[in-house]
């Protein structure tokens, strides 16, 4: 396989407006999430929705191309800006790494694209790590991963996403919310209209699942952070 990373990011979040600029121990967010992506040894791409996000990934010395600020989704702009730059199709894969990681290790986009390349009926790779706490189980900020996982397997489809409460006994799997496409599978999700499932847990994943794409998920040993509101941001400044 030959993939890409793309990253997208957008000024507009609705929790922490502005946050691809927001300053961490001097670099701005977009900028860490990219640096990791690169070390991966994969091409990174960051998919802008915004010309200052441009600027500063290129100011960086890294690639960004701008895309359609009326997106609906990241997903969206991540096929938007593939098609930019890669419109002979040399690339067969993407891994969306999200824009709000600054600190997701290199090698959680290679675990996706190892992912894609092992299972042939694997048309998105995703991650899950164990639950980070017991409260996690009824959060619904939470997205837990329901998983086909054998007794020490390292990864098994994806059955499931879900905001809820799991029930009964056995481990729950938190989502980490970085994918990898087959290109043909991204173009069939991108081109398909948002489910019922889909729009009943906001979960855009669901969508994959109910339009008979095939998720896998690799597990790994602890979710990175996600800047969402402002405490997450300033979590990451006192991690730097």
């Amino acid at each position: 396989m030959n993939p890409l990373i793309m990253i997208p990011a957008r000024m507009g979040a609705t929790r922490l407006p502005g946050k691809p600029l927001a300053d961490i121990g001097g670099k701005p967010m977009i900028v860490r999430a990219w640096e990791q992506a690169s070390a991966s040894g994969l091409p990174a791409v960051v998919a802008a929705g915004d010309p200052e996000i441009v600027d500063v990934v290129q100011a960086a010395g890294g690639r960004a191309v701008l895309t359609d600020p009326a997106l609906p989704s990241g997903s969206d702009r991540v096929l938007a800006a593939l098609m930019a730059v890669d419109p002979d199709g040399e690339h067969d894969a993407v891994i969306n790494l999200q824009g709000d990681m600054p600190f997701a290790a290199p090698d959680l986009s290679l675990a996706c694209a190892d992912l894609l390349a092992r299972e042939g009926q694997c048309d998105i790779a995703t991650l899950v790590a164990a639950e980070a706490d017991v409260s996690d189980r009824a959060n619904p900020d939470v997205v837990k991963a329901v998983v086909a996982l054998g007794e020490k397997a390292v990864s098994g489809r994806a059955l499931y996403f879900t905001r809820s409460t799991l029930y009964g006994d056995g481990p729950v799997w938190r989502h980490v919310g970085i994918y990898g496409y087959r290109r043909a599978a991204l173009e069939r999700f991108c081109a398909a209209p948002p489910s019922p499932l889909e729009r009943r847990e906001k979960l855009e994943q669901l969508r994959a699942l109910e339009t008979g794409l095939s998720i896998w998920a690799a597990v790994i040993d602890q979710a990175p952070l996600s800047v969402d509101n402002p405490a997450d941001l300033e979590a990451a400044r006192a991690l730097v």
